[in-house]
């Protein structure tokens, strides 16, 4: 499934978008945002691949919104106004499409994601290269247990070492797979292989206990429960 959410300060717009993405296939839509501030929490909250994102919003442009969300969260800008749709593709948007939106043309777009999406994923590399201790360090995903963000820096929990890099776990939470990893907590990110038992407050990997907190338990739950 595509996770997706729309984000547009206008209400109508938002129920159309929601009534055309129930009619297609393959699609979950997580949220409604009316704002930009409401599409970042729900950002930093769950793993979304897809957002429908309008531009002309008071506060916080789409614009400046997609320049701050993750590298593999991608965009489909939907606006009334043409003249966005240069700023648009120089972010490297999957699509523009004006408003009034056809179903035609919003499945047209959803199928360009799909194809670009399943290039990414076959390109996938399935290990990440983090810096520390003076060298660079070659780390499957296989092996990392759970990430500990310290501030500025994460710990990276694998089977055998623990390492320390510079990078806050927002950004290195971008670069794991979301089918093997979830955040639990704003300081957790875990490996799904890697939990043996959990509960709705913590989650045991090995000899660890970590904190499941209320903001992102019920995503956890729904992703470990296959929801």
């Amino acid at each position: 499934m595509i996770k997706c959410i729309v984000v547009d300060d206008e209400p109508t717009a938002r129920d159309i978008l929601q009534m055309l993405i129930k009619q297609i296939e393959g699609l979950e839509l997580i949220a409604l945002c009316k704002n930009a501030m409401e599409a970042l929490d729900v950002l930093n909250k769950n793993t979304i691949d897809l957002i429908f994102l309008d531009i002309n919003m008071p506060d916080m442009s789409g614009i400046s919104l997609a320049k701050s969300i993750p590298k593999r969260t991608k965009v489909i800008f939907t606006t009334a106004y043409r003249e966005y749709a240069v700023d648009g593709f120089d972010l490297q948007a999957v699509d523009y499409l004006l408003k009034p939106i056809a179903l035609e043309r919003l499945v047209q777009a959803v199928q360009k994601y799909r194809l670009e999406n399943t290039s990414i994923q076959e390109s996938e590399k399935d290990y990440l290269v983090v810096r520390s201790d003076r060298k660079m360090i070659k780390i499957n995903f296989a092996d990392i247990l759970y990430v500990e963000s310290l501030s500025d820096y994460v710990k990276l929990h694998t089977s055998n070492q623990s390492i320390i890099t510079r990078e806050t776990i927002t950004a290195l939470e971008a670069k794991l797979p979301s089918n093997a990893f979830i955040r639990i907590h704003r300081s957790f990110i875990v490996s799904i292989n890697a939990i043996s038992s959990y509960t709705n407050e913590y989650v045991e990997i090995n000899d660890s206990s970590l904190t499941i907190s209320r903001s992102y338990r019920n995503a956890f739950l729904r992703k470990m429960e296959g929801e």
